[in-house]
């Protein structure tokens, strides 16, 4: 016996219109459960700025395995370079200054805080202790 669903799957009737375009839908940046108080857009902009720097690490990565310069064992340590070379990127001042550029504002790297200070407002603790996360 099936259990009942709060959903079905139901074929559609109609050819689909050559209009329509065949692509995934862009995510709404302010659909979110918490109120947002950053532009929309910049918030868009900094995630596709981000996607394409995973893009460059992961074809990076990908092409010195390839050439036969980098050696790796496994899936694990694959991930693990991965992520390192994420990290040492956003540690760096040229990183950020890349996901500034991204969203349009020009800074020098001589200006960029690689380490600012969380400054909850007073009274309401920090949810997350010292990280954001």
């Amino acid at each position: 016996m099936e259990e009942p669903r709060d959903y079905q799957l139901v074929p559609t009737t109609a050819a689909p219109s050559p209009l329509l375009k065949r692509e995934l839908a862009r995510p709404d940046p302010g659909a979110t459960p918490f109120k947002v108080v950053v532009d929309p857009e910049m918030r868009l902009k900094l995630r596709r700025a981000l996607i394409e720097l995973i893009d460059y690490h992961d074809e990076a990565l990908a092409e010195h395995f390839a050439e036969g310069k980098l050696e790796l064992e496994s899936y694990k340590e694959y991930i693990e370079l991965f992520a390192r070379s994420l990290k040492e990127t956003m540690q760096s001042p040229e990183g950020v200054a890349y996901l500034l550029r991204a969203v349009g504002f020009n800074v020098p790297t001589s200006e960029i805080n690689l380490e600012p200070m969380l400054r909850w407002k007073r009274g309401v603790p920090g949810a997350f202790g010292s990280s954001l996360l």
